[in-house]
């Protein structure tokens, strides 16, 4: 027996309601409208629903607050939120907490065909299959940065919602500096691991001979200098989530150990012949193509199959300029935060930020913005951007705009500081801003912690 396509389009607007509708009873569907959120859980009852549409703003009650009913009385339908104000944030939280998907208005027909088509297939194909109940996503600090509404990254952030209340292993590739650790962050939080361990291990940071003990701990006696049994990250992790970042920087040797541990759920220490279970969820990461990789010879095959069950390739800044005006007012805020002064970008100083290419991606545009704000005042102009990004393209301008409109040659000194004090005042703010935290505070500043600890020293020899 056939079973009955039903579906309910929730919107406060009739015009969307008739145009979803619309589209639906079209390609086979009986539906159902509802203006508010009353009206359809007042529905959620009366039928079995297979397809939802719901705006997030409903004027009272809103749309994740008809999701959580039906995720949690009608778990079976397939739930999709439509929002005029879309964000990467949004569309994470809305697949995290169950949704089926993440429309933006304005939204086309074809975009409504699309969803109802693949539905109308996985019923046919699998049945109405029971999903995982979905808790309510919360939001962390570490999800901030998750933030933007291009559709590339809005994209990648349904993905990452739909993936992290699973256990599966995730493979997030991108250019270093587009947010792979905190995208990693994010779906651990989301995940039934959260109340766990999140470790990380940069693989590329830890020397080769170091790398399996410090993974999966050795044993007393093992190595000159093991005067004791030691726990390794893997241990560590354990009922959490391991992150391998960087884990292309491996070597193939190094790898076979990793297979292992991912096929068999266990480990074994170093110098030790007794192997211990445990329960870890993997994400790895890579700013390399893992495929050129294994096709090189560098990384194993079946590691890689092992690894990417999903895959999140995360886009770099340039393809998502939409987004940096977004980005620099939350790192402006972010600064504030910390006992910087407010700060606002003028309009010719966001068009440069949008018109640079950022090869440093994101972590690049957070230096960038708090050297701005390190070197103004109340407004942020052009001159206060770092040099590379305000005169890339052109390298032979001999002046800088002011916010007023007039023009200053750089050959005019008499304002400019020597660079060891602006060195010192730049080094000392990040200081501020990290909240003391010298690792932090050298990762912004992309230099090592003896370069930092000299810059610190001599500031403090020089009063």
């Amino acid at each position: 027996m056939r079973q009955s396509l039903k579906a309910l389009v929730i919107d406060d607007e009739p015009q969307i309601r008739a145009l979803v509708g619309s589209v639906l009873r079209d390609d086979g569907w009986s539906v159902s409208e509802a203006a508010t959120a009353a009206e359809a859980i007042s529905k959620l009852g009366a039928e079995t629903w297979s397809l939802v549409f719901c705006d997030v703003v409903l004027g009272g009650p809103d749309g994740y607050s008809v999701l959580r009913q039906f995720t949690e009385i009608q778990p079976k339908a397939r739930f999709v939120l439509m929002t005029g104000q879309g964000s990467a944030a949004g569309a994470l939280d809305a697949t995290s907490t169950g949704a089926y998907d993440y429309l933006l208005k304005p939204f086309t027909i074809m975009d409504i065909l699309k969803i109802s088509v693949v539905v109308k297939a996985q019923i046919k194909v699998r049945g109405e299959s029971a999903k995982t109940r979905k808790e309510p996503a919360q939001r962390y600090e570490s999800d901030l940065p998750l933030i933007g509404t291009a559709p590339k990254f809005v994209e990648c952030l349904k993905l990452v919602g739909r993936v992290a209340p699973t256990d599966l292993p995730v493979l997030i590739t991108g250019e270093s500096g587009t947010g792979k650790e905190i995208v990693a962050r994010a779906i651990h939080q989301r995940s039934k691991r959260a109340g766990h361990n999140f470790v990380t291990v940069n693989c590329g940071a830890i020397p080769t001979e170091l790398i399996e003990s410090e993974l999966f701990g050795h044993a007393k006696g093992s190595f000159t200098g093991a005067d004791r049994e030691r726990m390794g990250m893997w241990e560590e992790a354990t009922g959490g989530t391991l992150f391998l970042d960087e884990i292309t920087e491996t070597n193939p040797l190094f790898q076979v150990k990793v297979l292992r541990a991912l096929q068999e759920g266990e480990i074994r220490r170093v110098g030790s012949n007794r192997n211990i279970k445990v329960d870890v969820r993997v994400i790895a990461a890579s700013n390399r193509d893992i495929e050129k990789e294994v096709e090189k010879g560098k990384f194993r095959q079946d590691l890689m199959y092992r690894l990417n069950a999903v895959t999140i390739d995360l886009p770099p800044l340039r393809d998502r300029k939409e987004d940096i005006p977004i980005l620099a007012e939350h790192f402006v805020h972010k600064a504030e935060s910390s006992g910087t002064n407010s700060s606002k970008f003028a309009d010719e100083a966001l068009e440069i930020l949008q018109n640079y290419d950022w090869p440093g991606n994101i972590r690049q545009l957070e230096n960038a913005v708090l050297h701005a704000i390190t070197f103004s005042d109340d407004i942020v102009y052009p001159e206060h951007l770092p040099s590379r990004i305000r005169y890339s393209g052109s390298e032979d301008r001999r002046s800088v705009a002011r916010g007023n409109g007039s023009e200053y040659s750089v050959a005019e000194k008499d304002e400019w500081q020597t660079l060891a004090s602006m060195e010192q005042k730049y080094v000392n703010q990040v200081l501020t801003f990290s909240g003391g935290n010298k690792q932090a505070a050298s990762r912004i500043l992309d230099i090592d912690r003896k370069t930092l600890a000299r810059i610190v020293n001599r500031d403090l020899t020089s009063k």
